[in-house]
């Protein structure tokens, strides 16, 4: 498979344009509750999206990948105004009350998706009008980055019953979107265990399997030896345990696809939610 690497292999996309090189974001997203709470995690995604603009351009553009959003084949959003999907249950009012109207940006999606290429095979990237919008993956920290909705939000989807190494091969396609304005956010946790969640646990205190698997792709990360990610499965016991299904840790593969090895990644949220979900986040700039 061909590597997009620059923005000249994007020269047909003709509703963006070229800019300094953009960040690459990796968030944990834990609990929807992080949303609306005023809690360090909140504060951050504040934090950090008031950066933009600032320390660096705002986005023309940003390009989520969610762990909430599963296709057969991989998928892109190309409607004009996605809907804001509540795709969760048992929480209260106030969290389904939530709105993120973001535009979306058809052109682009249209333009983009004949650029990147289904792992495996030559075909572009399929294109959503109508059905998805943008889940609480995305929505639960764009929010608080973007507060305005007013830059517009595509949402790329993952195919997950390919291996783990075609959704690091599309994350290496995206690296040229960052020289035309495009913020790529993953949106997931490197550690995602629902079944073993301790509701009391402090933001310290996990399991020794999570601590386990979450510093070991912290150290791939930090390294530089970012392809190491996409066999993460071979770390066996504690990678099955960190993710008895794997669509968290999937997002991550995309942003470390999209970043060089030379780049330096900067850690932040190195913290836990209930003992088992790691909210450890990184940013390449």
């Amino acid at each position: 498979m061909t590597v997009v690497s620059n923005a000249s292999a994007f020269g047909s996309v003709q509703a963006l344009k070229k800019t300094s090189k953009m960040p690459v974001i990796f968030l944990g997203h834990g609990s929807p509750m992080n949303a609306i709470e005023d809690n360090d995690y909140r504060r951050s995604w504040q934090s950090l999206g008031a950066k933009f603009g600032a320390q660096w351009p705002m986005p023309q553009l940003i390009l989520c990948i969610s762990a909430h959003w599963l296709t057969n084949g991989w998928w892109l959003t190309a409607m004009t105004q996605p809907k804001t999907i509540h795709d969760f249950g048992g929480f209260p009012p106030a969290l389904f009350d939530q709105q993120y109207p973001a535009p979306g940006f058809p052109q682009a999606a249209q333009e983009i998706s004949q650029c990147l290429h289904q792992p495996g095979s030559a075909k572009p990237l399929s294109l959503d009008f109508q059905e998805w919008g943008i889940d609480h993956g995305a929505w639960s920290v764009l929010k608080p980055m973007f507060p305005a909705a007013d830059v517009p939000v595509i949402q790329l989807s993952m195919d997950y019953s390919r291996p783990p190494a075609e959704h690091y091969a599309l994350g290496q396609q995206l690296k040229g979107l960052r020289e035309l304005g495009v913020l790529i956010v993953g949106s997931g946790n490197m550690v995602h265990n629902l079944r073993t969640l301790q509701m009391g646990a402090g933001p310290n205190q996990a399991y020794d399997w999570a601590l386990e698997f979450d510093q070991t792709i912290a150290d791939y990360l930090q390294n530089g030896n970012l392809a190491a990610l996409q066999n993460f499965q071979a770390l066996g016991a504690v990678a099955k345990q960190s993710h008895p299904t794997h669509e968290h840790f999937l997002p991550l593969l995309y942003a470390a696809g999209a970043v060089d090895a030379s780049e330096t990644p900067q850690f932040f949220n190195t913290s836990f939610q209930a003992a088992s979900i790691s909210m450890r986040s990184v940013i390449w700039a």
